[in-house]
C-alpha cells in the first residue's frame, strides 16, 4: 500500500538541529529534509547541519506519528 507523502515547510535555527533529528528518529519511516536540490535524511544530523538553514526548509515523508506531527507543528511556516 502506497502512503501519502506529506510535505512541510519550517524554519530550523541552529539550535533546534539536535531536537528534529532525534524526533526524526523516532519516526519508523523515511524522513527527509531539504532546500532547493539539496536532499537529506532527517535523521543525519550532519546531514542537516549540511542544509543552509537561513532559507526555508522543506520536510517530506510519507509515515505518521502524533508527536513528530505536534513538534513539525511548531516549527511550520506555512501548512
Amino acid at each position: 500500500m502506497l502512503r501519502q507523502l506529506i510535505k512541510k515547510n519550517i524554519v530550523l535555527r541552529p539550535s533546534q538541529v539536535k531536537e528534529f533529528v532525534n524526533a526524526a528518529t523516532k519516526c519508523d519511516f523515511d524522513v527527509d529534509i531539504y532546500y532547493n536540490r539539496y536532499v537529506v535524511d532527517a535523521k543525519s544530523i550532519l546531514g542537516v547541519f549540511g542544509l543552509d538553514l537561513t532559507q526555508t526548509l522543506t520536510v517530506e515523508y510519507s509515515g505518521y506519528d502524533q508527536e513528530f506531527e505536534n513538534y513539525l507543528n511548531t516549527l511550520s511556516i506555512a501548512s
